[in-house]
C-alpha cells in the first residue's frame, strides 16, 4: 500500500468514527435510580425506535416510579418495571411490536424488553442481561427479545442487584427478599 492509499484509508476511517461517535453521543439516555444505586442506559432508537419510543413515554410519564426489580436471576439477567413491592401488577394497555430482528444481541449490560409468548406483547417491562444470552435473540424467523440499549453507567449496581437473594412468592420465583426498588427512571440530559 502506498502511502496515498494509506492516508486516504486512515482518513475514511477518522471520518466514519467521528460520525459513529457523534450518532453515539445523540442517543438518549435514562438514569435508572435503585435503592442500590443508579444504573444509567444509553436507549438506541435507531435500532429499535418503537422500543425506545414506548420506553421514553413511560419514563416522562412516571411510569416506573416505585416499581421493583421483580425477577432476579444470577448469570442470566434481572428484571423490572411491571410490579411494585407488594407484587401488585401495574399495567399499560399499549403493547410494542418486537424489534428483535435489528441484528442487536443480548449481550452483558443490554437492555431489553420482556414479553409473553406473543413477540409483539411487549410493554413496560425490562431487563438487564447479566450474561451474553444467545438464546433470547432473534434467529431465522423466530423473534427474540428487542434490545433497545446498553447500560453506559452503574454495571456495578446491576451486578450487586443479580447477587441479591430470591425466593418464591405469591407464586412467582427469583423475587428479592428485600425489594429492589426503582425509585425514579429519569433522561439524563
Amino acid at each position: 500500500m502506498n502511502i496515498y492509499h494509506y492516508c486516504r484509508t486512515l482518513i475514511i476511517a477518522l471520518v466514519v468514527s467521528t460520525a459513529t461517535l457523534g450518532a453515539y453521543a445523540e442517543n438518549p439516555r435514562v438514569a435508572i435510580d435503585t435503592n442500590f444505586g443508579v444504573i444509567e442506559v444509553e436507549l438506541t432508537p435507531t435500532l429499535a425506535p418503537r422500543t425506545v419510543e414506548n420506553f421514553l413515554a413511560l419514563v416522562d410519564d412516571e411510569f416506573y416510579t416505585g416499581l421493583v426489580f421483580h425477577r432476579v436471576i444470577a448469570n442470566f439477567m434481572i428484571q423490572g418495571g411491571g410490579y411494585n413491592a407488594d407484587l401488585q401488577y401495574k399495567s399499560t394497555t399499549k403493547t410494542v411490536p418486537n424489534e428483535s430482528f435489528n441484528g442487536v444481541k443480548n449481550t452483558r449490560g443490554t437492555i431489553a424488553m420482556a414479553r409473553l409468548n406473543d413477540p409483539d406483547s411487549a410493554n413496560s417491562q425490562f431487563f438487564i442481561n447479566v450474561a451474553d444470552n444467545p438464546n433470547l435473540n432473534a434467529d431465522g424467523t423466530k423473534a427474540g427479545y428487542t434490545v433497545f440499549g446498553k447500560v453506559s453507567a452503574g454495571m456495578d449496581v446491576v451486578d450487586a442487584i443479580e447477587l441479591v437473594n430470591t425466593h418464591l412468592r405469591r407464586g412467582m420465583a427469583a423475587v428479592p427478599e428485600e425489594p429492589v426498588i426503582i425509585n425514579t427512571i429519569t433522561r439524563v440530559e
